[in-house]
């Protein structure tokens, strides 16, 4: 909603002083549409040349994102800290092999029933599924889990940043691309060069509207859409980090309670629970093996 405030923001203020310091809105609003038909449709075509299809899809459902904001909240935090203490204390008490049940199928597992989003969460339970299952192969060196990890969160975060990447590149093209809706608009008014000058004024106004529209989109749309897509993506980054630091830890030989703690420090401070908070959860959780 703060995205959709501040756009909202920029137009009134950007059109709405126009329209008090004595500027012609008909004349504006004319032009508007054939310059925004030139400037997107040439923008969306130049997006789609430089991108693979499935970038593109990528790309578009980043747009959500930008609205939306993340998509872990605290609770999400504390329902993964939980699910990761019990499988912490579970390979403690029992050993590895009995998360096998839990891990070999997911949707049949009492732990991840009951954390309903994690499970729906494809890339969050197959990343603890599968390297549950490699310590359970006696690949238990902390050092190389978390290097593997780590090269993996790395990856995931760089595919992921892709969209952001594609639409600050937009960004940067978009006052170019105004420039030629305006050099289109200029040859157009020259071809009209016996008209009135009233006429011909009108024309080069249409024409310069081309630039404008350019430079709007750019540093008030896209470019802001580019930055916030960014910080959103690094933000959900963080919920995976805390699966990495929880599993090292746990390797490490840590007490289940001490590898939720040290990854209860790797969730963003404004959704990150506090001690008392995830000691309450993961003291009241009960899931039957």
């Amino acid at each position: 909603m703060l995205t959709i405030g501040g756009l909202v923001l920029l137009c009134v203020c950007v059109f709405g002083t126009y329209a008090i310091s004595g500027g012609s809105m008909p004349a504006l609003m004319e032009a508007l549409p054939f310059e925004l038909l030139t400037i997107g449709g040439a923008a969306i075509g130049s997006f789609v040349m430089a991108n693979s299809l499935y970038d593109v899809k990528h790309t578009f459902a980043g747009l959500g994102k930008v609205i939306k904001g993340a998509s872990y909240k605290k609770a999400d935090y504390i329902d993964l800290l939980s699910l990761l203490f019990f499988f912490a204390r579970l390979a403690s008490t029992k050993g590895s092999m009995a998360l096998e049940p839990h891990i070999e199928k997911p949707a049949d597992s009492p732990a991840f029933r009951k954390f309903p989003k994690i499970l729906a969460n494809h890339h969050a339970c197959a990343m603890i599924c599968d390297y549950l299952r490699m310590v359970g192969m006696n690949a238990d060196d902390p050092h190389q889990i978390e290097d593997v990890m780590a090269r993996e969160l790395k990856k995931m975060l760089a595919e992921e940043l892709h969209p952001a990447h594609a639409l600050q590149t937009l960004a940067d093209a978009l006052p170019a691309l105004g420039i030629v809706a305006a050099v289109l608009g200029v040859i157009k008014t020259m071809s009209h060069i016996n008209e009135p000058p009233a006429v011909l004024g009108a024309m080069i106004g249409g024409a310069l509207v081309g630039t404008f529209l350019g430079v709007l989109l750019a540093y008030g749309l896209a470019g802001p859409s580019a930055s916030r897509l960014k910080g959103v993506v690094e933000e959900e980054s963080k919920y995976f980090e805390v699966i990495r630091a929880v599993l090292v830890a746990h390797l490490h030989g840590n007490a289940p309670q001490i590898s939720v703690e040290t990854g209860r420090k790797m969730a963003p401070n404004q959704h990150m629970p506090t001690f008392f908070e995830l000691e309450t959860a993961v003291q009241s959780l009960q899931i039957g093996c």
